[in-house]
C-alpha cells in the first residue's frame, strides 16, 4: 500500500472512531438518563433522591432498565440504517408496543400522544398525518426520540434542509407547531454541542438562524416568541429550581433540560439534577443525558452506569448501525 493510501485509510478509520464515540456518547447518555429516571417517574419533587442507578419503583423494573425514550430512538436508528420509508418507522413503533427494541422484551411505558399516533396509523392514516395537531398534543414524545438525527445533520449547514427533516420526523407523532419548534431547537442545540461548542455559544450562535426560519411561518414565530425565546436570554439560567417545571409538556421539558445542562459542570451532575426535578423523570433525564454527553463527551459518562444498562448489546448494535449509516455511499 502506498504511503498516501495508508494515510487516507488511517484518516477514515480515525474519523469513524470519532463518530462512533459521539454516537455512543449521545445514545449512552440518553439511555443512562432514561434508566436513572424510570424508577421515580411521576413522583413529586423532593419526595426522593436519586444518586445512582436504582431498580423497581414506579414500573417495578430492574436497575438499568430504560423505557420508550431509548426504544423509539433505537427504532429511528434502525429505520435510518434500513433506509425504509415512514411506514417502516411507524411499523417499528407498532412493534414496540409488543416488546420490540425493549430491554426485557416488554413495553411498560408509552406516551399518550405517541400511542394515539400509532392508533391513527393502524387505522389507515398516512404517517405524515398521524401526529396530533391540537394544543393538548404537545407532549415530549417526539423530543425524546429524535437525537439520532443530530449525527446525520451534523455537517449539513443548510438550516432549511435540516429543519425540514426534523419537522418530518416530529410530525409522525406530534404535529402541532409548538412541538415542531421545540424539536428544531433541541436537535440544533445538540448538533452545536457535538461540534465542540459551549452551550452559551450554541445559544448565541444559532438564535439568529432559528429566528430567521421561524419568521417565515407565523405559527412558528408565535410559538417561539411565546414559549421558547427566553431560553436564549442569559437570565434564563438565573431561574430558581422552584421556577423550573418538570412535566411531560414539551415546553417544560425543553426548558428543564437546557436549564439543567446550563447550571451544572459535568455529565453526572446534569443528569442527576434533571432526574431529581421529579415528574417526567425518565424523559427529562434522557434528553438532558444527550445534551450533557455531547457537551462533556463519552469519557465523562460513568463507566459503571454504562455497564449497568439493561440489554447493552442491543444499544451497541444500534450505535454501530448509526455509524454504518453515516458511511453509506
Amino acid at each position: 500500500m502506498r504511503l498516501r493510501e495508508k494515510w487516507e485509510d488511517d484518516s477514515i478509520q480515525l474519523g469513524k472512531l470519532a463518530n462512533l464515540q459521539m454516537i455512543k456518547a449521545i445514545i449512552y447518555g440518553l439511555s443512562i438518563g432514561d434508566a436513572l429516571g424510570v424508577p421515580v417517574e411521576f413522583r413529586e419533587r423532593d419526595s426522593f433522591h436519586i444518586s445512582n442507578m436504582e431498580g423497581y419503583g414506579t414500573y417495578h423494573q430492574p436497575s438499568g432498565t430504560w423505557s420508550d425514550d431509548t426504544s423509539l430512538s433505537l427504532a429511528l436508528i434502525e429505520h435510518l440504517y434500513e433506509e425504509s420509508d415512514l411506514n417502516g418507522l411507524m411499523d417499528k413503533f407498532v412493534a414496540y408496543r409488543t416488546g420490540y427494541l425493549t430491554p426485557h422484551g416488554q413495553c411498560f411505558d408509552i406516551g399518550i400522544a405517541t400511542n394515539k399516533a400509532i392508533d391513527a396509523y393502524l387505522s389507515g392514516v398516512s404517517p405524515e398525518e398521524c401526529g396530533g395537531k391540537c394544543e393538548d398534543d404537545n407532549g415530549n414524545g417526539a423530543l425524546m426520540r429524535i437525537s439520532p438525527l443530530s449525527m446525520l445533520l451534523r455537517k449539513n449547514f443548510n438550516f432549511t434542509e435540516k429543519f425540514s427533516l426534523i419537522e418530518k420526523y416530529t410530525k409522525i407523532t406530534h404535529g402541532h407547531p409548538r412541538s415542531l419548534v421545540a424539536s428544531i431547537i433541541y436537535v440544533q442545540i445538540l448538533i452545536g454541542l457535538l461540534l465542540n461548542n459551549s452551550l452559551s455559544k450554541v445559544l448565541e450562535q444559532y438564535q439568529p438562524h432559528f429566528e430567521n426560519y421561524f419568521k417565515r411561518q407565523p405559527s412558528y414565530w408565535k410559538e417561539y416568541e411565546t414559549h421558547f425565546k427566553e431560553i436564549f436570554q442569559p437570565s434564563f439560567f438565573e431561574k430558581d429550581r422552584s421556577e423550573v417545571a418538570s412535566t411531560g409538556y414539551v415546553v417544560d421539558t425543553l426548558k428543564a433540560v437546557i436549564w439543567c445542562v446550563g447550571i451544572t459542570n459535568g455529565f453526572e451532575e446534569a443528569v442527576l439534577k434533571a432526574v431529581n426535578l421529579g415528574g417526567d423523570t425518565d424523559t427529562i433525564g434522557a434528553i438532558t443525558g444527550t445534551l450533557a454527553a455531547a457537551l462533556y463527551q463519552l469519557e465523562s459518562l460513568p463507566k459503571d452506569w454504562i455497564d449497568q444498562l439493561a440489554n447493552k448489546v442491543l444499544i451497541d448494535e444500534k450505535c454501530h448501525q448509526l455509524l454504518d449509516t453515516l458511511y453509506k455511499d
